[in-house]
């Protein structure tokens, strides 16, 4: 038996936006051998330096602990990764909970950091959410993992055939569910009124940062929201947002719509909010939305779903996954009373409250699995992504040197090795040149396309 069986498991977690951070950290406690009543993890999290690192304000209301928590290059992640060579790897597990690209640079890079060593952590990886987009090209780039996790029946089957159809091993692929689902169930059917003792009924709009991009679309969801509120003044009618202006999460948003709400003002029944989406949910009566991953949430709760088809069921949009999930719905059928009826069937396969099955036991292969690795007699073989110079010359060497590693996985020349920690001014210029980026994503890039326009 793995000492890691008899004592807290060394997990590592590296994260490169707010949404992947609560994605691998609760997944690194889910996954946990002995979860949840073993003797637990020591998490260690590390954000990967980027547009998108999460501010303060946005890792609280995530709200997942960590025994630590540090900013980091790609480079300087290797760096601590590869620990004392006599002692081995300082971790167990390791969790990346990175954009496709980002996995496999550091898939070929810590390949390299463990090169020659007896032992090497398990190496898990997987998808935030609903993968509506890029299936085959994220999928390639997560190849090489030890775990590479499915959230549901639906994207293992897809997986594992896209794995196949390339020649690449597909074992990786182990089914899970999505690691934020829970919450108490909604019990109960309410007419659309207020009841007493119960409150307002309440009406979500869950906002993605970039579905839909444009804004026309989006002042024109934001208009249907304030019609709803306006036609039932009796309801509460929420806009959920995802950040806070000059903010980032794992998309880009140019158009926060904080900034399209009319001079005019609000209705007094709606209100712009923040925090956890759980807690959002806990009083929601009917969640509207694109596509977010909230629908997800909310099904599982038992919570009438809305995917909105006012723009149309199309891929760029990514509503086009919940075809045959009796959740599609417009504004207008919204605003005449319809609550749209799930398909149990459908919601079966996409591991929400599947069977009526325990949740926690949809991470029991996942942990099983890990613990089979890490009890592996002579340690784990070397990491073997599906990309190499072999199998993609044009390709891999772009990917890597994204992050400032060679066609090796060896740190490129000049790129920051994590030597010593950066002093105020290196920080003060790194915070300006952030807000600068930003600024330019949100306000510059956005007026020269129109400018392109006319």
């Amino acid at each position: 038996m793995p000492a890691s069986a008899t004592k807290a498991l060394r997990v590592a977690v590296l994260a490169d936006s707010d949404t992947r951070w609560k994605w691998g950290a609760l997944t690194a406690n889910r996954v946990a051998p002995g979860a949840p009543t073993g003797p637990g993890i020591r998490l260690d999290g590390y954000l990967l330096r980027g547009r998108a690192t999460p501010t303060a304000r946005q890792l609280r209301e995530v709200g997942v602990r960590a025994d630590s928590l540090s900013e980091v290059t790609a480079v300087e992640f290797l760096r601590a990764m590869g620990g004392d060579a006599g002692d081995g790897p300082p971790y167990d597990v390791v969790v990346l909970a990175l954009v496709g690209g980002g996995v496999q640079a550091m898939l070929h890079g810590l390949k390299r950091v463990w090169q020659g060593r007896r032992r090497r952590p398990v190496v898990v990886t997987g998808y935030v959410g609903v993968v509506y987009e890029k299936l085959a090209d994220g999928l390639l780039l997560r190849h090489g993992a030890d775990l590479v996790l499915a959230n549901s029946r639906q994207d293992a089957e897809r997986f594992r055939a896209v794995y196949q159809g390339v020649g690449a091993d597909a074992s990786a692929v182990t089914e899970v569910a999505l690691p934020f689902l829970g919450g108490a169930p909604r019990t109960g059917e309410r007419d659309g009124s207020a009841e007493p003792g119960h409150g307002p009924y309440t009406v979500v709009f869950a906002a993605q940062p970039s579905v839909p991009a444009g804004r026309r679309d989006r002042a024109y969801l934001l208009d249907r929201l304030l019609r709803h509120a306006r036609l039932h003044p009796e309801r509460e009618v929420l806009l959920k947002l995802r950040s806070r202006p000059g903010e980032h999460t794992t998309h880009i948003e140019e158009l926060p719509y904080q900034k399209l709400v009319p001079k005019t003002g609000l209705p007094p029944n709606v209100r712009l909010v923040y925090g956890h989406m759980g807690e959002v949910l806990d009083r929601t009566d009917l969640l509207v939305t694109v596509s977010s991953t909230a629908a997800l949430e909310a099904l599982h709760r038992r919570i009438p779903t809305a995917v909105l088809t006012d723009l149309g069921v199309r891929e760029v949009l990514g509503n086009h996954h919940f075809v045959g999930s009796g959740c599609l719905a417009s504004w207008d059928q919204l605003d005449a009373g319809h609550r749209p009826v799930p398909d149990a069937e459908w919601v079966a396969r996409q591991g929400v409250a599947a069977g009526g099955a325990s949740y926690d036991s949809a991470f029991d292969a996942a942990r099983d699995r890990i613990t089979g690795l890490l009890a592996r007699p002579g340690g784990l073989p070397p990491l073997t992504p599906y990309y190499t110079l072999a199998t993609a010359p044009g390709y891999l060497p772009g990917v890597l040197a994204r992050h400032h590693l060679g066609p090796d996985g060896s740190p490129l020349p000049g790129a920051a090795a994590g030597d010593r920690e950066p002093g105020p001014v290196r920080r003060i210029v790194r915070r300006a040149a952030r807000g600068a980026y930003r600024h330019g994503v949100q306000r510059v890039a956005p007026v020269v396309r129109r400018m392109g326009e006319l």
